[in-house]
């Protein structure tokens, strides 16, 4: 089975080729306009050699054309005058046409991204709250705007193609763009969403819809297919295909689209689909030379599968005949096997999975509270409501303002940076795949603000703040996500936070800045919580029992943000400090 080739940017290459004297002149003047503005894609030595031979090509016509002067004085000689003017004009009307439909493709685009612009800047971050649309703005940013500078090159008039490659160093790279495709596929799988439904912008909590195009369609399955990610690639392969068949245009041809869907077909193992598939890409193409080899070796690998298939199942059926499967048993080895925490944690982020009993959720109140009487709480005591039992999390409602968190993320904005993790084995902060999100870390010192939050935190919980971690602000990028953690150093881990001094992490304590539209929950899979964001509020839970030893039922994870836009600040706080305010108890688990 052949790789379908990988397809490769068309090379922009800059020619000088004479057609006319009025052409070579356009093209010269292109050339002085390529090297005022932005390159063509050639080597800026191999434009200066190609501007020598425009400006030789240039003056050998003129020496030629006024090497005679007097043309009047023989009709015979400015007949030779009509044909080079009638070629001027074929070149001139060629050129207009030409101009004509590049600056029509250019006002087309124009007119496109005005519309798109207007919208998105009315709400931007509700706009890029879905991920189709922050998709999207990546994908322009980094492929389609290059394909714009192409086509509007020599146009350097209102300094367009001098500010955008300007701008250019400042936009999204291909990791980028890799980057967000990977985001959908998370969240498809996560949400459990199809091709179709994603395609067509059906995601809940909506308010921008937008819909992928064939060539997005196609390109997330390409990055699918770079992974060897074949599952994916047929799913958006196949999409693009359906997006074909049903009539939309575009540039890509179905039996290119057939042939990577074809290759992740096979890779899964199911020949005969991908023979299928071949024979309609035969139709379309009967000279496709891979379509033509894979027809033969396709055919020649499901006769030999069949036999192989028809041997095994006369082996099973004379083993049958041997030994009697007790199902009751098969079954209760089946219900003893734990399910997969990667399956929990997608459940309730779905908001599926274990569910509180009855008797259990009774037992959870919501009250006023003023933590054991404390004097800044007596007059305005928070609102406070269980969330969950074991481990005890709990939420306070109204804990933040809307000025407040206005403050923080003005703060934080400017310095945001890839929020990384502690490698156990460095004991060094480290950037890891499965948290997505940009982080940046306020001190008290720096704003008022920040300093009364941390009182506040100190009221409510009664904990020694002197020791704790600054406050981390965090922002989730589309499909933002924090797999499954702990909190707190575990024993396989006991340099974890000694850079700190300040011993293990007691507590977690974490805001909601935001409303996110869909996705976005706190989870604990080992147990079975899900907390949703809500904006104002913040969570509380201890990270270590009072005995110091670590809960790992506070294992946890920030689900993927599927529609909206993220925003959370958290307090770690640590050991020193607590020895009053937190006593150690005698029992392990207490």
């Amino acid at each position: 089975m052949l790789d379908p080739h990988e397809l490769t940017h068309s090379t922009r290459v800059f020619s000088c080729n004479y057609t006319g004297p009025f052409q070579l002149l356009v093209v010269h003047t292109r050339c002085l306009l390529v090297q005022k503005g932005s390159s063509c894609g050639a080597h800026e030595q191999a434009q200066q050699s190609r501007m020598g031979l425009c400006w030789f090509l240039l003056s050998f016509l003129f020496h030629s054309l006024y090497a005679h002067n007097d043309f009047f004085t023989s009709i015979g000689q400015m007949t030779d005058l009509l044909y080079t003017e009638k070629d001027l004009v074929t070149s001139l009307k060629e050129y207009i046409r030409q101009e004509e439909n590049r600056l029509e493709q250019v006002k087309e685009w124009a007119d496109k991204l005005d519309s798109l612009t207007n919208t998105a800047t009315q709400d931007p971050e509700g706009f890029l709250g879905h991920p189709v649309n922050a998709f999207k703005l990546v994908k322009r940013l980094n492929s389609e705007w290059g394909d714009l500078e192409s086509l509007v090159l020599k146009d350097t008039t209102n300094g367009f193609i001098s500010n955008l490659t300007m701008q250019r160093q400042f936009f999204p790279t291909e990791e980028d763009q890799t980057g967000a495709a990977k985001a959908l596929l998370r969240l498809q799988d996560t949400y459990q969403l199809s091709a179709n439904t994603i395609s067509n912008g059906d995601l809940p909590g909506v308010v921008h819809k937008s819909r992928m195009t064939v060539a997005d369609c196609f390109e997330l399955g390409k990055i699918a297919y770079s992974e060897a990610d074949y599952y994916h690639t047929e799913l958006w392969m196949a999409q693009a295909l359906t997006q074909l068949d049903e009539g939309e245009e575009s540039t890509i041809e179905k039996v290119t689209v057939m042939d990577y869907l074809n290759y992740a077909i096979y890779q899964q193992g199911e020949l005969e689909r991908a023979l299928e598939l071949t024979k309609r890409m035969l139709k379309l193409d009967p000279n496709h030379q891979r379509a033509n080899g894979n027809l033969k070796y396709f055919e020649f690998q499901l006769e030999k599968q069949r036999k192989a298939e028809a041997e095994k199942k006369e082996q099973e059926d004379k083993k049958r005949e041997k030994k009697v499967l007790d199902k009751r048993d098969a079954q209760r080895k089946r219900s003893k096997d734990p399910l997969p925490e990667r399956k929990k944690y997608e459940m309730l982020c779905r908001g599926e999975g274990v569910k509180m009993t009855p008797r259990r959720q009774s037992r959870l109140f919501c009250r006023y509270f003023d933590n054991n009487h404390n004097p800044w709480l007596l007059l305005a005591p928070v609102k406070q409501e269980d969330e969950w039992d074991r481990p005890r999390i709990v939420r306070y409602h109204d804990i933040i303002s809307d000025s407040e968190i206005k403050t923080v993320k003005e703060l934080a904005k400017p310095r945001l940076k890839r929020a990384t993790v502690h490698d156990p084995n460095t004991g060094k902060l480290t950037t890891a795949h499965y948290r997505v999100s940009k982080s940046a870390w306020l001190y008290e010192y720096e704003h008022s603000t920040i300093e009364k939050i941390n009182q506040r935190i100190e009221d409510v919980t009664g904990l020694e703040m002197d020791t704790a971690e600054e406050l981390q602000v965090a922002n989730y990028g589309v499909g933002g996500q924090y797999e499954p953690h702990f909190d707190f150093g575990r024993k396989d881990e006991p340099d974890a936070f000694k850079e700190l001094g300040t011993g293990n992490r007691i507590a977690t304590w974490l805001f909601y800045m935001s409303d996110v539209s869909a996705g976005g929950a706190t989870v604990f899979p080992d147990v079975g919580a899900a907390v949703w964001p809500k904006k104002g509020t913040a969570v509380f839970w201890y990270n270590l029992f009072a005995s110091g030893e670590g809960d790992y039922s506070t294992r946890h994870a920030a689900c993927p943000v599927l529609v909206g836009n993220k925003w959370v600040s958290n307090k770690w706080i640590h050991e020193r400090g607590q020895e009053f305010r937190r006593p150690c108890a005698m029992s392990e688990m207490e």
